[in-house]
């Protein structure tokens, strides 16, 4: 097996739920492959490196053997191995976004009864 699609490779190496939706993050040029642009009937090689998005994260991954079939997770994660500058990138952007949210949490609520009962207290001056 030595021509697999782009389209193909990614849907079986479980970057996309469907074709359908590798195809168009391709043609949307959200996938690179080897630093650039790629093209749906692109044929996979091994040892290129592909830039697919996942969720917040980008995850840069060097293609270590081909499949055209869906398989399980475990099956698909020997297809590809993830560069350690993206692991890492990956890890470190987690981590603000983690530490982002708890910064930017709503302090406010809604008053319950016992804070309701302080802002009367406040507002009447005692």
């Amino acid at each position: 097996m030595d021509n697999v699609r782009l389209d193909k490779w990614l849907w079986a190496a479980r970057f996309f739920k469907t074709r359908a939706l590798a195809k168009k993050a391709i043609e949307g040029g959200k996938v690179h492959y080897n630093g650039g642009r790629a093209r749906t009937s692109k044929h996979v090689e091994v040892g290129a490196l592909i830039r697919v998005p996942q969720g917040w994260d980008t995850m840069e991954v060097e293609v270590l053997a081909l499949s055209e079939q869906r398989r399980g997770a475990p099956e698909a994660r020997e297809l590809y191995q993830e560069t350690a500058e993206s692991d890492k990138r990956r890890r470190t952007e987690a981590e603000q976004r983690r530490q982002a949210k708890q910064v930017m949490q709503h302090p406010f609520k809604r008053p319950d009864k016992r804070d309701r009962r302080e802002i009367k207290r406040f507002m009447r001056g005692e």
